[in-house]
């Protein structure tokens, strides 16, 4: 059997909603043991959805412990003591109000954090929604169907647990101090808006409607995408149905999903049913 990138890694999480589990998650997949830091009122995201809850601390070891008690600080340090990597997602008034930049310096640990904002706005509120919000990923009137922010900080929050342990390794068993990368929330938020903001993405885009080639039509029975941005695949589509918005429309329309997905494979078109 072969071994996972991090096995012998320990990582502590105390992040609770979505980008830490997520961090998590990830690194769990790499092979690392994590071992899970709840409070006593749990992770609120068990109690949103449960199943993603289990989902993400699939082969973690869920503990809890009362942060704010003696017995939860001498728990908390203990398990400091054997890791390699600490987790968090909270504002860095609330971890100094825990001590956990003494504890970091103390094991010398690779710590983690997530924060919403930068610099001086780092103990700002916020949520994806309101990361989202400044960054031109929302549509008006309408509620994202993926937190964006909070995914894609999830895997910088991994990517940057892996840097830390490189950077831990390149200074040395001798060196003092533990390493702290911040990973910022509204920062994934405009990473991921790039393409929105220089207008490949959004209504009436390229991507976001405006080629009959890239776009979801309504077939008898359901809907499909239609990926056939390159010219090979657009002018296969446009020999077999046609080149214009109209004509797909119409064409799609006419038979049930099911054809379609035959129709994809017969002709090597990045065609797909839109689940719902």
């Amino acid at each position: 059997m072969n071994q996972q990138p991090l096995s012998g890694v320990t990582v502590i999480t105390l992040a609770v909603n979505l980008p830490g589990p997520l961090a998590a998650a990830r690194l769990a997949s790499l092979g690392a043991r994590v071992v899970k830091v709840e409070p006593p009122i749990g992770d609120p995201l068990s109690l949103y959805v449960t199943d993603y809850y289990k989902e993400l601390a699939t082969g973690q070891e869920v503990v809890t412990i009362d942060l704010k008690s003696p017995e939860g600080v001498r728990q908390f340090d203990q398990l400091a003591k054997e890791a390699d990597i600490l987790l968090t997602a909270m504002r860095p008034k609330a971890a100094h109000a825990l001590g956990i930049p003494d504890t970091v310096d103390k094991y010398r640990l690779v710590h983690v954090e997530i924060v919403g904002f930068a610099g001086d706005r780092a103990d700002v509120p916020g949520h994806d929604l309101t990361y989202q919000a400044a960054h031109k990923t929302l549509v008006p009137g309408t509620m994202p169907t993926v937190p964006v922010a909070d995914v894609l900080g999830g895997e910088h929050a991994a990517l940057q647990a892996l840097a830390g342990l490189r950077e831990k390794e390149n200074r040395g068993a001798d060196a003092a101090g533990g390493i702290v990368k911040r990973v910022v929330l509204d920062e994934a938020a405009q990473w991921a808006a790039g393409p929105a903001r220089h207008g490949l993405t959004g209504p009436g885009t390229r991507l976001g409607g405006a080629s009959p080639e890239y776009r979801t039509y309504a077939t008898q029975d359901g809907h499909i995408a239609v990926a056939c941005l390159e010219p090979h695949f657009a002018k296969a589509l446009a020999e077999q149905l046609g080149s214009e918005h109209e004509e797909l429309e119409a064409a799609f329309a006419s038979q049930p999903t099911a054809h379609w997905v035959e129709f994809a494979h017969s002709h090597d078109l990045p065609i797909e049913p839109i689940a719902v």
